[in-house]
């Protein structure tokens, strides 16, 4: 114990979905006490007895929470984020593809991977689900640098094998030889978690998926990332260039692509039978709402899916997101609904940036709440970051209004401090 990691404050965790099991979900203590060992949470909860010799990190009034969840980013896209003007293919053949085309440069790709590692830290996110590019040194780069941090990381070199500039296109035998010998370096080493990446259904041709769709299967505990109904034109491409499927995310059904540990991004333009699909595979969609708005892709239907029983992360989308900040998630999602006619709770959608999405990523045993044998990474909030929120939170006569406050107003300035597997990884006033 006396070489314990432990924190005071008040703590916030979630058992379960707020929107299922109501106040038995949450957690809180007023004035709580986490300790840390060994990388993992070994006791929470008031009053604990701990030995003099233990160091203290007292966060007064400041809320401990598990990190933050990012189940979709694209890690190359930190360069043309804030980009001018276009919507889905013209913004992948306008600046996705042009920028991605330098990931060769191992240089770059170290450099690309540390600031959006960093700007991740700095926004109290602690695992993400992330697409390299093509070149399979952007994934060396990429793990490299979550190593480096003691990060729980998940992510892939990107497929391709049509339909995108030359200096980004593999085969699809060379692209399942590389993600194969991707998964055997870096697969389960540490914290890192792999991730094969067909970018999307156009991209790839059926060889190229059906590939894809075999090492799913036969690569234990890999992930599977894509993305699925984001933009009107490119599901009609989709339906050209794919006449036998019955729909979108049929094209990857067909493929072996389905199922636990698949995650595809955004989902906007379901079907009545695609959600019945995602919901019966238990395959996760990733609902990135910055991005759906800043290039004008449309409004997900968070309630009808959460109902169908389908798996949901939130998703930064980076660079078509607008945003690393979890906050600008959780409020672009409240939004959202707002406007088909639903008001999503602030506890509903903390869940969502936390366990939740740690779930839909097959990792809610793992990571996502403060609780004992849980890895330790976790986000400490400074509840009154601004003058505008201190001023807010003069009224705020519950948690709820506590937690809806900053999904409305905070920004990183609440971040206060950041660990991840119990190592203080951010810490705002240095």
């Amino acid at each position: 114990m006396s070489r314990a990691t432990v924190l005071t404050g008040r703590v916030l965790s979630f058992n379960g979905d707020p929107s299922v099991d109501g106040a038995q979900a949450i957690s809180f203590w007023e004035r709580g006490t986490v300790v840390i060992e060994d990388g993992l949470i070994s006791a929470i909860g008031e009053d604990l007895s701990l030995p003099d010799t233990v160091q203290i990190t007292d966060y007064g009034d400041h809320l401990i929470c598990a990190g933050f969840v990012d189940g979709h980013a694209h890690y190359p896209q930190i360069n043309v984020i804030a980009s001018y003007g276009a919507q889905l293919l013209e913004w992948l053949s306008t600046y996705t593809f042009p920028e991605e085309l330098r990931f060769s440069d191992p240089a770059i790709a170290r450099a690309a991977s540390g600031l959006f590692l960093d700007e991740h830290l700095k926004n109290g996110f602690t695992t993400a689900a992330v697409y390299c590019t093509s070149h399979p040194v952007s994934v060396d780069a990429f793990f490299t640098e979550a190593s480096e941090r003691n990060l729980r990381m998940i992510a892939g070199k990107v497929l391709m094998d049509r339909h995108a500039p030359e200096g980004l296109l593999d085969s699809a035998q060379s692209g399942y030889d590389q993600s194969q010998a991707l998964i055997d370096r870096w697969h389960g080493r540490g914290r890192n978690l792999y991730a094969i990446t067909p970018r999307f259904a156009p991209t790839s041709s059926p060889a190229q998926l059906e590939l894809a769709g075999a090492l799913f299967k036969n690569s234990e505990g890999v992930y599977l990332q894509s993305h699925v109904s984001e933009n009107v034109d490119e599901i009609a491409w989709v339906r050209d260039l794919f006449p036998d499927a019955k729909s979108y995310l049929d094209v990857y059904a067909k493929m072996g692509l389905l199922g636990s540990r698949a995650l595809y991004g955004h989902g906007i333009h379901f079907s009545d039978e695609e959600i019945r699909m995602a919901a019966e595979t238990g395959t996760g969609i990733v609902h990135c709402p910055t991005s759906n708005l800043f290039i004008g892709s449309g409004l997900f239907q968070y309630q009808k899916l959460r109902a169908a029983g389908v798996p949901l992360a939130l998703g930064t989308d980076v660079g078509g997101g607008s945003s690393f900040s979890p906050f600008a998630t959780m409020k672009a999602a409240y939004e959202i609904s707002q406007l088909r006619g639903v008001s999503l709770p602030p506890e509903d959608l903390f869940y969502a940036a936390s366990l939740g999405s740690a779930k839909t990523l097959s990792l809610g045993d793992r990571i996502g709440r403060v609780a004992v044998g849980y890895e330790a990474d976790l986000t400490v909030l400074d509840l009154g970051s601004t003058p505008l929120i201190r001023n807010r939170m003069k009224s705020a006569e519950s948690l709820r209004d506590q937690l809806f406050a900053q999904i409305i107003l905070a920004d990183d300035r609440a971040i206060r401090a950041t660990y991840a597997g119990g190592d203080l990884m951010y810490n705002r006033r240095k």
